[in-house]
């Protein structure tokens, strides 16, 4: 889905990536396999440009391969799900959940890299 230009990204169009993880049950990979965890509901916003679209294609590997969201705790919730170390824009304007961030782009890269999503060519 596309909105207009981000903070810091004029001329270009804007990529919203809904996430919807609905309840169930941990498997063996979490920190309580066999018990509930509850859902969540986010949303997260990138520039349509050269390096947004590059992040984007990043993004969909690591959703294959499981690696955005965990069961974890918030301050708030236990059995939840959560982020996985792997940082997104959750506002179109603001700090610290949105743009202008110059380096975010770069900073996401990053983070997606050392879990092993890289872009091949």
């Amino acid at each position: 889905e596309r909105y207009t230009s981000l903070p810091g990204y004029g001329g270009c169009g804007t990529f919203v990536i809904s996430y919807h993880l609905y309840d169930g049950v941990q498997g063996p990979e979490h920190i309580r396999p066999g018990k509930r965890f509850s859902g969540t509901r986010r949303t997260a916003y990138l520039p349509d440009n050269a390096e947004g679209r590059e992040v984007l294609e990043l993004l969909k590997k690591a959703w294959d391969a499981r690696l955005i969201f965990t069961v974890g705790h918030t301050s708030e919730q236990t059995n939840t799900v959560v982020w996985n170390d792997i940082h997104h824009k959750t506002q179109t304007h603001g700090k610290p959940y949105g743009y202008p961030d110059p380096t975010y782009l770069k900073r996401v890269k990053q983070e997606l890299a050392a879990k092993g999503i890289t872009t091949t060519f």
